[in-house]
């Protein structure tokens, strides 16, 4: 007993009597890694926006009928630029490089990807900046990733963290971003990658500061909506109500885009002749509806402080929802999530005009919960995104919403490759 006690002594005393190490980081190199990206991520996005804002102001002098030869011409740019630099692809192309190319994203088409949806979003097409964003920081991810001879899910985590500082940049909440960037590459399972959460909330955490830097953004919401309290215990049941609403648009939208894709892909013509032809095409709606034109960032306060009759709503969600579809199979480049927020607003305003009594906050973040979850398959980064981008602080009312949306969307998504299943890999 006594030479047990002498011996643990011994062993005690030569453990303090060595020296102490202490690692000043977790993941220490890894972190600079996500860190460094995350500043990539930031600069890349601020340049995009700087660049996007200057041509979007200079564009934006052409108005009335001269919308229709401007549209038209930047639809035939971007359609050579695609035909002689490269085609980019989309993002259904973008989540089966993440799910069965081991997060390979090809940076090569960046540059077709950066000038066509340049010029696509600033004449006025109804896509937004986002998707090129997260293509292009992504690839980067990706392309560092081979730098660093990382492999496995070391290499597919940084290229999904890639793509989650280029979409924080824009809608300027990290923890939104680094959910989107999971949630968007798989229907059903929504943290599949989850080993790639943390890497996508430093990156994202990094590429915020530096992209609200660079264009001198202030924190805040970017959509200004009336002020809600919840003083009805049974909200919740409105915004599944609304949801249900939303989410009957959001079919309606999945199915007629893919409609407009089987036409027309009976019809064998260059991009670039497909590009011009949707040119003419938005240009033709955004003569007649101005608010149509764009994808919405600036065109939402607009529709929820402004002062629209019925008919005018109508009239501009269905032509809205005609325009993204055009925007989507004409070959013209950009992201559909805020054009697709901006269609939950109309429709928000539409069903406000018959329930005046309810309050139109809790309308519009139903209804623009409902019909991205329904499209993306995004139900959790779309509660987070909405509460930031509105300053609507209540999850409960847009998680039922979006809940709905994601339950109740067609079996077919509309990104396809969230469809196949992992044994394919």
């Amino acid at each position: 007993m006594k030479i047990e006690i002498r011996r643990k002594l011994i062993n005690h005393t030569t453990t303090l009597n060595k020296p102490i190490h202490f690692n000043s980081f977790v993941f220490n190199r890894m972190f600079l890694l996500w860190a460094g990206l995350g500043i990539i991520g930031g600069i890349t996005a601020g340049l995009y926006w700087i660049t996007l804002e200057f041509l979007t102001h200079t564009l934006s002098h052409f108005e009335g009928w001269l919308v229709i030869p401007v549209m038209a011409i930047c639809g035939l740019l971007a359609g050579l630029v695609i035909h002689f630099i490269g085609d980019p692809g989309e993002m259904h192309l973008m989540v089966n490089n993440i799910r069965f190319k081991k997060g390979k994203l090809d940076p090569k088409n960046n540059p077709s990807m950066i000038l066509s949806s340049l010029l696509c979003v600033s004449s006025g097409g109804s896509l937004g900046p986002e998707a090129p964003l997260v293509q292009v920081t992504g690839s980067t991810g990706s392309w560092l990733g081979k730098v660093l001879r990382l492999k496995g899910e070391e290499l597919r985590s940084l290229s999904i963290a890639g793509m989650a500082s280029g979409f924080t940049a824009l809608f300027g909440a990290p923890l939104g971003g680094s959910l989107f960037a999971l949630e968007i590459l798989h229907h059903k399972h929504a943290v599949e990658y989850y080993q790639a959460i943390i890497p996508a909330l430093v990156a994202s955490s990094f590429s915020y500061i530096i992209f609200a830097i660079i264009i001198n953004m202030g924190i805040g919401p970017t959509w200004e909506l009336p002020a809600y309290e919840m003083t009805d215990r049974f909200d919740f049941a409105y915004a599944v109500l609304f949801g249900l609403c939303a989410t009957a648009v959001g079919w309606l939208f999945i199915y007629y885009t893919k409609l407009l894709q089987s036409l027309l892909k009976k019809i064998t013509l260059p991009i670039y002749v497909k590009t011009f032809a949707g040119g003419i095409i938005l240009g033709f709606i955004a003569w007649f509806i101005p608010i149509t034109r764009y994808f919405g960032h600036d065109q939402i306060d607009t529709l929820l402080t402004g002062s629209f009759t019925l008919d005018m709503l109508l009239a501009v969600i269905t032509f809205k929802i005609i325009a993204i579809g055009i925007t989507v199979t004409s070959g013209w480049r950009g992201g559909f999530i805020i054009p697709l927020f901006f269609v939950g607003a109309s429709l928000s305003l539409i069903i406000h005009h018959y329930f005046p009594a309810v309050n139109l906050s809790l309308t519009t973040v139903s209804c623009m919960a409902a019909i991205n979850a329904c499209v993306t398959r995004t139900p959790m980064s779309t509660t987070i995104l909405l509460s930031s981008l509105t300053g609507f602080t209540y999850f409960i009312p847009i998680l039922f919403a979006s809940l709905t949306g994601y339950f109740l969307a067609p079996r077919t998504p509309f990104i396809k490759s969230q469809l196949k299943e992992i044994e394919e890999e």
